[in-house]
Formats: structure tokens, C-alpha cells, sequence
């Protein structure tokens, strides 16, 4: 029993890095050191989501109120995600997305959303009855952006 304590006891403080068993112990101590791609999503908490101190009268609103901006940051990383492979599979190393059409090999949510500011959707009614519906045409630039995220246009639209 002390023997099965002690072997227990020296695995205190050891975590599973990584579960490809084709790796090399320095290839796994690279992995686990290479923490950008998740202190990057920490980091958006304070920037990004400006999530500072808040006077909440109990632990359950502040554990929904963690996992609200959890659901935000996982939803960011699913749309930038779903751009990047769309962008892989249709061969595109990059696409235009920032001022004057530079390209843009990354790119983050916050900058795909910036490109839709200016759409707008409006429905003109007369008592009950909907008279007519006006919105933004999209541009090139917007539609290939829906394309990449697997957003079918007629989703997009509102076309009656």
C-alpha cells in the first residue's frame, strides 16, 4: 500500500500535455510551453470583453457571469475557426479584409464582424400590414466572408 501511495503522491503536479503518442518528450515539453493560443483568449477577458470587478451578491451569478463570456469566447473562436478552414479548403492563403484591400492571412472575429457595421435591415409598416422591406445590398468583400463561414445567403437575407 505505501508503495502504490508513494508512486501515486510523485504524480502530484504532473498533467497530461498531450495524447499523441508519436511525439518526443522535448516535442511535448514545446507543446505545453507554446501557451499563446490559450493565454491569447485569456487576455481577450480583460481587452476585449473589459471584464473587471464586479459586485455580484453571490458565487452563482458570478459563475454565470464567467460562463456568459465563456460562451463569447468560444463562439469567437468557433467563427474564426469555421473562416480559417473555409479559407483552407477553398485554397485561399489570405483575403482582403482590412482598409484599402490588404489581406488578412488570420483573421480574428472582431474584424470579420467589423466588416457587416454598415447593414441594415428595415421593414416599413402601414397599421398591421408589412409594407415593404429594405436592407443593405452586400458587398463581394461580405458575401465571400458568408461563404467562408458556410452561411448560405439565403439564411443571410430576408427575402420575402
Amino acid at each position: 500500500m505505501k508503495t502504490l501511495y508513494r508512486s501515486h503522491y510523485n504524480l502530484y503536479g504532473v498533467y497530461v500535455t498531450a495524447d499523441d503518442r508519436y511525439l518526443s518528450l522535448v516535442e511535448i515539453l514545446d507543446k505545453y510551453k507554446y501557451q499563446p493560443w490559450l493565454e491569447k483568449r485569456h487576455e481577450q477577458l480583460k481587452t476585449a470583453y473589459k471584464v473587471a470587478p464586479v459586485l455580484l451578491k453571490s458565487v452563482t451569478r458570478i459563475e454565470g457571469l464567467l460562463f456568459v463570456f465563456f460562451l463569447a469566447m468560444l463562439i469567437q473562436a468557433l467563427i474564426e475557426r469555421e473562416v480559417r478552414m473555409g479559407m483552407k479548403k477553398n485554397g485561399l492563403g489570405s483575403i482582403s479584409i482590412y482598409p484599402e484591400d490588404r489581406d488578412c492571412e488570420s483573421p480574428t472575429t472582431s474584424r470579420l464582424l467589423s466588416l457587416f457595421d454598415n447593414i441594415e435591415f428595415h421593414q416599413l409598416w402601414s397599421q398591421s400590414t408589412l409594407v415593404q422591406t429594405f436592407q443593405t445590398e452586400l458587398l463581394d468583400k461580405q458575401v465571400e466572408v458568408l461563404g467562408l463561414a458556410g452561411v448560405p445567403l439565403e439564411e443571410y437575407s430576408q427575402d420575402e
